[in-house]
């Protein structure tokens, strides 16, 4: 449902929009999905459902290509955002939903060769910043994704 107009709303011209349901998580600034806490697959598949238009392929990419690195890779949504680790090791990576990218947050970024191109505040932190149009180096990722499974995670 787009939407609905109320009867004030028709006079002054304007479309009131349909609330989300449980099924449509709300998109939070950048159209990020605002999706509950959760750990496994389940809360993850829904954030990456929940990517609008050409994002959610990216996070089907994603998920596939870390899934496929990292056999039995533990996942979970927290602050609106999938998170990758090992069990009892911590978290590796995170995806993150801004308005023209996707944000893949590499924790202990600073320790994979050769460094992810995304510098951040903080000091231990790497990023890559996905755009639609951005040809992705696989190959490359994966190292990345390989290397930062086999490094500390972060406790959050």
């Amino acid at each position: 449902m787009a939407g609905k107009t109320s009867k004030t709303a028709a006079k002054l011209g304007k479309t009131i929009a349909a609330k989300p349901t449980a099924a449509e998580p709300k998109l939070l600034s950048g159209g990020n999905p605002q999706i509950p806490k959760g750990y496994g697959e389940a809360p993850v598949q829904a954030y990456i459902a929940a990517m609008p238009g050409w994002k959610s392929n990216l996070g089907r990419r994603l998920d596939a290509l870390i899934t496929r690195t990292v056999p039995g890779v533990c996942k979970a949504v927290k602050w609106n955002s999938p998170f990758y680790g090992i069990e009892g090791q911590g978290w590796f990576l995170g995806v993150h939903c801004f308005t023209k990218y996707v944000k893949v947050a590499f924790f202990r970024g600073m320790s994979l060769h050769p460094l992810p191109p995304g510098q951040s505040k903080q000091k231990e932190v790497r990023y890559l910043d996905i755009r639609e149009d951005d040809e992705i180096d696989e190959a490359q990722l994966a190292a990345w994704v390989e290397q930062a499974s086999r490094l500390p995670g972060e406790r959050m």
